[in-house]
C-alpha cells in the first residue's frame, strides 16, 4: 500500500538541503576571496584552523 504523502515536510526538506548547499557555496566563495586578497596583499594565506571549525563531532 503506498503511503499517504506530507508534501510539507517533503517541502522543508528540500528547502533545507538547498539552504545547506547554499551556505557551503557561500563559504568556499568567501574562503576563496580571503585567499585572493591575501595573495594580492603579499601575505600568505591562513586558513581557517581546524579549532575554530563550527562543525559537530
Amino acid at each position: 500500500m503506498a503511503r499517504k504523502p506530507n508534501y510539507n515536510f517533503e517541502r522543508q526538506e528540500r528547502d533545507r538541503r538547498k539552504a545547506e548547499k547554499k551556505a557551503a557555496k557561500a563559504a568556499a566563495k568567501a574562503e576563496k576571496a580571503d585567499r585572493a586578497k591575501a595573495e594580492q596583499d603579499g601575505v600568505p594565506y591562513e586558513g581557517p584552523s581546524l579549532e575554530d571549525s563550527t562543525e559537530p563531532e
